[in-house]
């Protein structure tokens, strides 16, 4: 069921990415009076079509994995006499670089429109407030220490976890210093620290930026009160119940979650005697956890069972509400922001300052989709603003077969007043199809890996 829902958001995601991104197209090419011929969303086999009074025929076909606008043009067939007017390739150099470049555009206006009612509908994060620091790492060098709340990096407001993520993910890759604003508890003076980092996290997989500078920032404490016991699992069988609290473990009081859940991690097939008080009673239930597997290789042993989750503090989290202007000029910021941060990022993975096993192709894409949509609109909204942007990005550049190398031809066409020879495009676009076949193949390869 997982992976029916997980493949359903993917092609939900996908198909607006492209339908929008083809709109842009198909708009801009109907206002400059060109006549197009075919809307499809997907490759191959037609599943769905019908005309308009245009005649133009809208497609829904079997491959998901993108779309076309098909124009009427002299260069792919012949064209009637009576309608050369309404060919592609009889408008001028302008109305051509419009309709190129209303994909793109499309797929940015989308992005801001997304982040738009993601912050109409109000955001909230937790604050960054440092929980611990292990020794030795890019946190401890900058004397970062637990309960100061990071307010800034390099310059940049990190009011949630979120936003101090995002600000560290922009240094991958970096030599230099990245710059720290804290504060105490109860104070507003804000003391600036400084760590150097030389080619950080370049050759790491999918690095996490926060585990790898050292912090973990500060949650609240979980009871050692179970809130679920899964059906069947060595917990239910040993008459474990949803509400119990567990006081020891094999005559071992344990402090926190996490180092009860170590030690059960540490003892499958181990029979350990656990004490639980249930509505004001104490048990002693004998349980076996079960050894499992783990995608690593390791083995550990698990018996079932989820705490209750505890309540965040109101001071120790931030809520925004934005009105309608207000959350537009955030919707225009956000787009700006992520649309930087997908540059550099390409520009990164292109000089190798970052990895390019960082690349991720459609198996990847489905699975954060299947996940964005679990948390919430807000999360699904959000990474399909950002996808919207990558794919922008991606196909402003100067490669054939993409916008962006139509753009290039036309570009030179503009300035020197003639077409690109039809030989140097042909070349283009065996180099350019070479291209983006070697990069969504090195994608899916990434994916599999991953795997």
């Amino acid at each position: 069921m997982e992976f029916i829902q997980t493949v359903i958001w993917a092609l939900v995601a996908l198909g607006v990415l492209v339908t929008f991104h083809e709109l842009g197209h198909f708009l801009v090419a109907r206002a400059c009076g060109v006549k197009v011929l075919r809307f499809s969303v997907g490759f191959g086999r037609r599943l769905l079509s019908r005309y308009d009074r245009h005649g133009t025929e809208f497609t829904l076909a079997a491959i998901p994995l993108g779309g076309y606008v098909k124009m009427l043009d002299e260069r792919e067939g012949p064209v009637p006499q009576d309608q050369l007017h309404l060919a592609f390739n009889r408008k001028s150099v302008w109305a051509r670089i419009a309709i190129a470049a209303a994909g793109p555009i499309a797929n940015f206006l989308l992005a801001i429109v997304l982040f738009w009612a993601v912050f109409m509908g109000g955001t909230a994060g937790p604050v960054p407030i440092v929980g611990s620091v292990e020794p030795g790492t890019i946190a401890a060098r900058a004397g970062l220490e637990a309960n100061q709340e990071i307010v800034a990096v390099d310059g940049h407001p990190t009011p949630t976890w979120q936003a101090l993520n995002w600000r560290l993910a922009n240094r991958l890759g970096d030599t230099g210093t990245i710059e720290f604003a804290v504060r105490y508890p109860d104070s507003d003076l804000e003391y600036l620290m400084g760590a150097d980092i030389d080619h950080w996290l370049s050759g790491k997989e999918v690095p996490d930026p926060l585990k790898e500078i050292g912090l973990e920032l500060w949650t609240p404490p979980i009871k050692m009160t179970l809130s679920q016991v899964t059906p069947d699992s060595p917990a239910d069988r040993a008459g474990l119940r949803a509400g119990d609290k567990i006081i020891a473990t094999d005559g071992r009081i344990f402090e926190s979650w996490d180092s009860w859940t170590q030690y059960v991690r540490s003892r499958a097939g181990q029979a350990m005697q656990v004490e639980v008080d249930r509505d004001g009673d104490r048990l002693t239930l004998s349980v076996i956890p079960e050894q499992v597997t783990l995608d690593s290789g390791e083995q550990i042993g698990r018996i079932g069972v989820l705490p209750v989750a505890e309540t965040w503090p109101e001071d120790k989290v931030r809520t925004y509400h934005y009105g309608i202007v207000a959350a537009l000029s955030k919707g225009l910021q956000e787009t700006r922001d992520k649309t930087l941060f997908t540059l550099n990022s390409l520009k990164k993975l292109i000089v190798g300052e970052l990895s390019t096993k960082n690349l991720s192709g459609p198996i990847t894409i489905a699975k954060v989709a299947g996940t964005s949509a679990n948390a919430g609109w807000q999360s699904f909204l959000s990474l399909l603003a950002l996808l919207s942007i990558s794919l922008g990005v991606l196909n402003l550049l100067p490669i054939p077969v993409l916008d962006g190398g139509h753009l290039l031809y036309y570009g030179i066409e503009a300035i020197k007043g003639s077409p690109v020879s039809e030989r140097v495009q042909l070349i283009g676009l065996q180099v350019g199809m070479a291209l983006v076949l070697g990069i969504m193949g090195l994608a899916l390869y990434n994916d599999i890996l991953r795997l």
